[in-house]
């Protein structure tokens, strides 16, 4: 299923993602520092929701309270609570 995330706090406006049984895939970040969001998305591709949870949730951004990464996994884990 595919999703877009409107992500609060951070520099980029909008990540895009699929959940296919429940592996993470087709991650997309809109604005935020493009060439670490990109790795980013490289690196959790093929990755259980709840191992990239695990891995980025309570990373923060310099003074903000929050980044990013951190954002995704929100994003992953308000769908996961919604189910």
């Amino acid at each position: 299923m595919h999703y877009d995330y409107k992500p609060r706090g951070v520099c980029s406006q909008k990540i895009e993602f699929d959940i296919e049984e429940g592996i993470l895939k087709n991650v997309k970040y809109v604005g935020g520092c493009n060439g670490n969001l990109k790795g980013i998305g490289s690196l959790v591709e093929g990755m259980k929701v709840e191992e990239v949870i695990e891995r980025l949730e309570g990373i923060k951004c310099g003074i903000k309270q929050s980044s990013c990464p951190d954002q995704l996994a929100r994003a992953l884990r308000e769908i996961s609570n919604s189910k």
